[in-house]
């Protein structure tokens, strides 16, 4: 897929555009994930930004550090944005559910908070794929809101969306369950910076293959 407006996930984030990266700029836990995974990366490493916006923070952090990115979103505006800012970094607009992934072609992958609207299965299918794209060694980054939801309803900076996910212990089930090993986890509270944002919890888990 390289355009579908009809992705609910696409829908929601052509029209949320360049302010979800305003909405989320003031997340000190999400710099600091980045810096974490810069410290474990060997030079020119090669890594794959699922979900990736508008490039800024993570894409923009990894490329400027000398680092091979390519970025994979849903949302043509998002893509669009990304190349933009981030000219350095590679973007394709395609579902990453559908996009192909070599076995054991990338060092480190980045997935923050692209799952949500996926249901569970395609979630645990994803994570396993993702996995499996690692070489051995290799450093899997998850960021999530950690509750126990699925199929919610909810309004994402004014765009309707459904939101699924899992609680704590059922997102770490997941990534050992792909082969994965939890090397360090930060969970947080942060509150973004739009209209009618409330408090909402952020579980990031760094992870080796």
């Amino acid at each position: 897929m390289t355009e579908d407006h009809r992705h609910p996930a696409a829908e929601a984030f052509d029209a949320i555009g360049a302010g979800y990266e305003t909405a989320f700029a003031g997340s000190a836990a999400h710099r600091d994930s980045l810096e974490r995974l810069l410290e474990g990366l060997a030079p020119h490493s090669r890594i794959l930004d699922v979900g990736s916006g508008t490039g800024r923070p993570a894409a923009r952090t990894l490329a400027a550090a000398g680092h091979e990115v390519l970025g994979v979103d849903v949302s043509p505006v998002m893509v669009e944005l990304a190349s933009q800012r981030v000219p350095e970094a590679s973007f394709r607009c395609a579902d990453i559910r559908e996009f192909p992934l070599e076995e054991e072609s990338f060092d480190a992958v980045c997935v923050y908070f692209s799952l949500l609207q996926m249901p569970r299965d395609e979630q645990r299918v994803l994570v396993h794929r993702l996995a499996g794209a690692l070489r051995p060694g290799g450093l899997l980054v998850l960021a999530t809101v950690p509750l126990d939801v699925e199929g919610v309803s909810a309004v994402f900076m004014g765009q309707e969306v459904r939101v699924t996910s899992f609680g704590p212990e059922a997102f770490r089930a997941l990534v050992s369950g792909a082969g994965l090993t939890v090397v360090h986890e930060v969970g947080t509270v942060f509150t973004p910076s739009c209209p009618g944002a409330v408090p909402e919890p952020h579980l990031f888990l760094h992870c080796r293959r």
